[in-house]
């Protein structure tokens, strides 16, 4: 607050109070409208804003012990079969086995991913991997889908974890 207005508010306090004058003298109606007027100015200048209310997070009880159910292969019929062979554009291979159930692309590789029915089992969807657009590798698990060229990884391999960083495979 600003030193002229705490002057006037003192002031107004000691005239409506009756400090510091004649206690008879009526206050002049002038005088107290100026008052009136600068005691509603100071209260809401010095008025502090109330913060909007927060809306308190909504207590949910305790929903017991989380149990983990095992995963499980989904029964799955191949509806597009036949066989990716290498060299095979992305349309090519979309024609032999239908659209994929995902795609990915890392470091100029496409890899187009197709249910199997043994996601779980097998550990991994049937996938081909293109290069440059063509066929250059699959890994193929699922009745119906062949690759004709030489998979990196063959059914009936068994898969060996990869170690973590800085440690060596025994």
């Amino acid at each position: 607050m600003h030193w002229p207005r705490l002057a006037l508010a003192a002031a107004t306090a000691m005239i409506l109070t009756g400090c510091g004058g004649d206690d008879d003298a009526p206050i002049p109606e002038e005088q107290a409208q100026q008052t009136a007027a600068s005691d509603s100015a100071m209260a809401e200048e010095t008025q502090v804003a109330t913060p909007p209310r927060v809306a308190e997070p909504e207590v949910t009880p305790a929903r017991g012990p989380v149990t983990a159910t095992a995963a499980v292969d989904e029964p799955w019929v191949p509806t597009h079969t036949g066989t990716v062979n290498p060299g095979m554009s992305r349309a090519e291979v979309v024609g032999e086995w239908g659209e994929p159930v995902a795609e990915r692309m890392a470091d100029g590789r496409l890899y187009l991913f197709y249910r199997n029915g043994c996601e779980v089992t097998c550990g991994t969807f049937d996938v081909v991997f293109l290069e440059d657009g063509q066929v250059v590798d699959a890994i193929v698990r699922a009745r119906g889908h062949t690759y004709s060229g030489t998979s990196s990884s063959p059914a009936g391999s068994e898969g060996v974890p990869t170690p973590p960083a800085g440690q060596a495979q025994t």
